[in-house]
């Protein structure tokens, strides 16, 4: 009968050296899953950063255009005055080559301004070169478009919603590392909450990197 009690504090002892082994593993993964999860957040920062400088630019072209077309709704406007003046023979025999002239620098200017605005919606590098209208800072070719800018505004939308994704499971493996390290004398259930914890930060992992993939 005296070997029982040394039988049992063999196995007590045995326990408490497999709970803290699996402590001591719980610890290393959350260190691992939390420093993959500070540099999601970092890469996600700066991806979050572009997709707000490209929402911005999107804004900024669509004024743009906008106001491309108020000029040329202002100048068809005033094409259309002009030929119903011609046409009504308003226009006195001498002044008629004026407003010929005239009518023909109108027209020219409202088709220069709906090849800017189709530069600028759909950006110099899907345009033919020779259709080339809009500078920016004086250099020509470099439009990026509006619908541009609303592709990549969407690419990094995804991008950073990946990433969001991969933190949170991130988030969820270091609780559960957290778990594990609490629960003490319990090696089975620790090692269930160990397995977990690797499956969530696994997952944690592959979301952000296919975020990095989707990002432009």
């Amino acid at each position: 009968m005296s070997i029982l009690p040394e039988d049992k504090e063999e196995k007590t002892m045995q326990v408490s050296v497999a709970s803290e082994n699996a402590e001591a593993i719980g610890g290393v993964l959350i260190a691992f899953f939390a420093a993959l999860m500070a540099i999601s957040q970092m890469v996600n920062g700066e991806l979050e950063e572009e997709m707000m400088i490209a929402h911005n630019k999107v804004v900024h072209y669509s004024s743009w255009y906008q106001s491309k077309s108020i000029k040329e709704s202002l100048k068809e406007g005033e094409l259309n005055y002009l030929e119903t003046l011609l046409s009504a023979g308003i226009v006195t025999q001498e002044n008629q080559e004026i407003v010929k002239t005239r009518i023909r620098e109108t027209s020219d200017k409202i088709a220069k301004y709906g090849a800017e605005k189709t530069e600028l919606m759909l950006g110099s590098a899907n345009i033919p070169k020779e259709n080339w209208t809009q500078d920016l800072d004086g250099k020509m070719g470099v439009i990026v478009g509006v619908r541009e800018w609303e592709v990549l505004a969407d690419e990094y939308d995804v991008a950073t919603k990946k990433f969001d994704i991969g933190m949170l499971f991130f988030q969820i493996s270091i609780v559960l590392g957290a778990v594990c390290i609490i629960i003490y004398d319990n090696p089975k259930l620790q090692r269930m909450f160990i397995k977990l914890m690797v499956v969530f930060g696994t997952i944690g992992l592959i979301m952000s990197i296919y975020g990095y993939i989707l990002a432009p």
